[in-house]
């Protein structure tokens, strides 16, 4: 039964909807739906999700009678389209059903809400997790989720007053066809998903989807520092939604910049002024945080908060659980958990941070393997292999540093700590930031950043923190 705290979705009473995936967001799905008065057919590939799912919603979705569904809600992970979309959506789809997300009818549950909504290749969940900090040390009701912990129907209501901010994927962006951002965020694009967008082109126009214009009074916060998005910020300035530009690497014109030395300045509207300086907040090193804190500034600025009121949030923000995540410092030498790096840029991003780098890296590898990374190279001091990546990177890293194939996390966790405590070098960490998807070993980055975190809290108690 749902509590007074429940989402309720007006108008579906009596209306059958299809849901297929029943893992964290198609199980708040179905949930929310019978809540508010629907009928539910849900369908999992897995008998382990099905298992787990209320027996009287179970029901095979290829044997559907489309007629009698008012929409397919389908969870992000499963295709639609590329590479082959999956036999359900496909039927929808032939049955002129819409698709939607859960995200969707998150929109249609709280409508006198705002929504801030992130997106971007990299730096989405720091910018969604700084922003509700943000938010929620000012005294606003905020309730943050999407891609990002919780699934979006499993959220508080926030009323009128109130604000979601949420991170989305291109798969969950694809699936949303309303326009719900108030405040639209993209951050980045690099090449990632590319098999389940048809290439690079289809990822790119996916992304720019979020940018479609709620209202005139919606807002634009697109980053500047990659060619994708300065040609998306060209091509979307005039269509409706205001922009403001942020960049970590140069001024531009009306928007937020970081300059090389790490001040904030806004010059969206008035002569530019230094707003603070970001090398004082531990919890966002590197430029690439650097611009994730220009989307905040932004963004909270647009929700009505002073500066001030700003400065004491990112002043108060831990950091993001498995990016950048200084674990311990024993013996003078930082252990820092980056298991959310599942690629290549994502990686250079904590490459760029540090010294004598003791890198572990490897997992489920992704399209061009660690291509991008070599002017990083002269920090490495000795790389730790793991996982199914761990031969090709070999051959592609071709000696520019010393390895060793450790296999394991445990192992290489091991072999690392015992190299770093050895050398000990100046300014020293032992990373975990494996540009690669933890699926050869692990069912997911948190999993594998949560051990990493363990083994290393195992060697604290063992040689003591200094």
């Amino acid at each position: 039964m749902m509590s007074e705290l429940s989402l309720r979705i007006p108008g579906i009473a009596g209306h059958t909807f299809a849901v297929l995936g029943l893992g964290r967001s198609g199980a708040a799905t179905a949930e929310a739906l019978i809540g508010s008065g629907a009928h539910v057919l849900a369908w999992d590939d897995s008998e382990t999700a099905r298992a787990a799912a209320p027996a009287d919603i179970l029901f095979d979705l290829k044997n559907a009678d489309w007629a009698n569904i008012e929409a397919l809600l389908i969870s992000p992970g499963i295709p639609t389209t590329f590479p082959v979309p999956h036999p359900v959506a496909a039927a929808a789809r032939e049955a002129g059903k819409p698709i939607i997300s859960d995200i969707e009818m998150l929109v249609r549950a709280q409508p006198q809400a705002r929504f801030v909504c992130i997106t971007g290749t990299n730096g989405k969940s720091t910018t969604t997790t700084l922003i509700a900090h943000v938010l929620k040390a000012a005294g606003r009701r905020v309730e943050v989720g999407g891609n990002l912990g919780q699934a979006a129907l499993s959220l508080a209501p926030v009323g009128h007053d109130g604000i979601y901010v949420l991170e989305l994927s291109s798969y969950q962006i694809d699936i949303t066809p309303s326009p719900i951002a108030d405040v639209a965020i993209l951050l980045n694009i690099t090449p990632d998903h590319l098999d389940r967008h048809g290439g690079m082109d289809g990822y790119i126009a996916s992304k720019q989807k979020i940018l479609v214009p709620k209202g005139k009074s919606s807002l634009g916060i697109v980053g500047m520092d990659d060619a994708p998005s300065r040609a998306t910020f060209a091509a979307f300035k005039d269509k409706g939604r205001r922009l403001v530009p942020i960049s970590a690497e140069k001024k531009v014109e009306n928007g937020v910049h970081v300059t090389a030395d790490g001040q904030l300045v806004d010059a969206i509207k008035d002569a530019p002024r230094n707003i603070i300086d970001l090398n004082t907040i531990a919890a966002l090193p590197g430029k690439h945080n650097w611009q994730n804190a220009a989307a905040a500034y932004v963004a909270c600025k647009a929700l009505g908060l002073s500066s001030d009121e700003i400065i004491l949030g990112f002043q108060s923000y831990p950091g993001l659980a498995h990016r950048q995540e200084l674990v311990a410092t024993l013996n003078g030498i930082r252990y820092i958990n980056d298991s959310k790096a599942t690629n290549a840029d994502a990686a250079e991003k904590a490459l760029a941070c540090y010294d004598n780098i003791y890198w572990i890296l490897g997992g489920k590898p992704k399209d061009g393997g660690l291509t991008g990374l070599e002017p990083y190279y002269s920090k490495i001091r000795h790389g730790f292999l793991i996982g199914e990546a761990a031969i090709a990177f070999t051959k592609q890293i071709n000696r520019a540093f010393p390895t060793t194939m450790s296999g394991t996390l445990e192992k290489a966790v091991a072999d690392s700590h015992a190299l770093a405590q050895r050398e000990k070098k100046p300014g020293a960490v032992v990373l975990l930031s494996p540009a690669c998807a933890s699926f050869d070993q692990y069912p997911n980055f948190e999993i594998r950043g949560n051990r990493f975190r363990t083994l290393v809290e195992d060697l604290a108690g063992k040689k003591g923190a200094a």
